[in-house]
């Protein structure tokens, strides 16, 4: 059954950010599609990938936009921080350099999102354990002292993707949930709950970014 034939209750706008080649286009294809590949190329620009889930009988769409690591890009993707109501901030196991840039792409983020974004700190490619460059210890003590979530992944053996992107989801519909009983408002109050898209994995540039920017901003 496609999204057109059911009724989508919410729609949240999650962003993946992070240094390149860190896995964040294979985390979303394996979980949006379910798919790996050993050829994926970088991103350019700003692509997104959808997804539908159920979260305590609610019908949820999730709409994720995988964020282009290369700084070339970094006044693309920025622009589009403030609708995201999740985050995942992803780095490489094996990278230790791209570890010590999570607090700047968290400072970025903060700067940028709502208030209440929910903020997933991922340590992918828990598959290459033994060229492991930080411990899950490091991660961990990182992400707490920040007040984050946060998970190993891999993207090629599927360990933890479906857990981290669920959980992000869900957190985000707990906030939705709260602000609505709030606010009597099914919308919960939140302007960065999002309008629904077309589905697929579409890589979009200049123009196209300004035309979803601007429907996003009138839809809320």
């Amino acid at each position: 059954m496609s999204d057109f034939d059911v009724k989508i209750d919410y729609v949240f706008k999650v962003v993946l950010i992070g240094d390149s080649a860190v896995g964040k286009s294979q985390l979303l294809s394996r979980f949006a599609r379910d798919e790996f590949t050993l050829e994926s190329k970088s991103t350019i620009g700003v692509e997104f990938q959808t997804r539908t889930i159920s979260v305590d009988g609610k019908t949820i769409k999730a709409q994720i936009w995988d964020t282009a690591g290369q700084e070339r890009y970094r006044a693309v993707t920025s622009a589009y921080y403030r609708g995201a109501v999740g985050a995942m901030l992803v780095y490489d196991i094996t990278r230790k350099q791209t570890f010590e840039h999570v607090a700047r792409w968290l400072e970025e983020l903060r700067n940028h999102a709502d208030n209440n974004v929910v903020i997933m700190m991922v340590g992918n490619k828990s598959d290459l354990s033994n060229s492991r460059a930080m411990s899950v210890e490091e991660g961990r003590e990182f992400s707490e002292k920040e007040g984050l979530y946060f998970m190993e992944t891999s993207a090629l053996d599927s360990t933890n993707v479906e857990t981290a992107f669920t959980t992000v989801l869900t957190e985000i519909y707990k906030i939705v949930s709260k602000k609505s009983l709030a606010a009597d408002d099914p919308n919960g109050g939140l302007a960065n709950v999002m309008p629904p898209v077309p589905s697929g994995n579409k890589i979009l540039l200049d123009d196209e970014l300004t035309a979803v920017k601007k429907r996003a901003c009138c839809s809320t």
